[in-house]
């Protein structure tokens, strides 16, 4: 019985002590970045805030996009726990038509793959007005 006891506290501690392992965690200021309708040519370069909410440093490992056209940029340090980072994303505005990107961001968050969505319209420049 002594031994079954024994058992019992050393699985309720492993338990115990697994579920309260540190980990970072990410969480976005937003998920969607809309731009919009914008003109053909203008600035693509916009911003995905993050904050570490977890009790380790984030290490963003790795930031892709769903095609050539978006340039994701990662944040080269580890972000502290409560420290906020950031994730550059440029979109080539020379395509005219309409937006509907994926950036996937990989890190040791808790969540370790992240999807973020870009969408919007790049419209031919209004040339009538000349």
């Amino acid at each position: 019985m002594k031994k079954f006891i024994a058992i019992a506290i050393f699985v309720v501690a492993g338990i115990g002590t697994a579920m309260a392992q540190e980990t970072a965690k990410i969480e976005f200021k937003s998920e969607t970045i809309d731009y919009g309708e914008i003109k053909k040519g203008s600035d693509g370069v916009r911003i995905f805030e993050f904050t570490n909410t977890g009790n380790v440093p984030l290490v963003i490992a790795n930031v892709t996009s769903s095609c050539g056209c978006t340039i994701p940029k990662k944040p080269e340090d580890p972000i502290q726990p409560g420290e906020t980072g950031e994730i550059q994303v440029k979109y080539n505005t020379k395509l005219v038509g309409p937006i509907r990107k994926t950036v996937t961001v990989y890190s040791n968050a808790d969540e370790s793959t992240k999807s973020l969505k870009i969408k919007g319209r790049v419209i031919e420049e209004d040339n009538s007005s000349r």
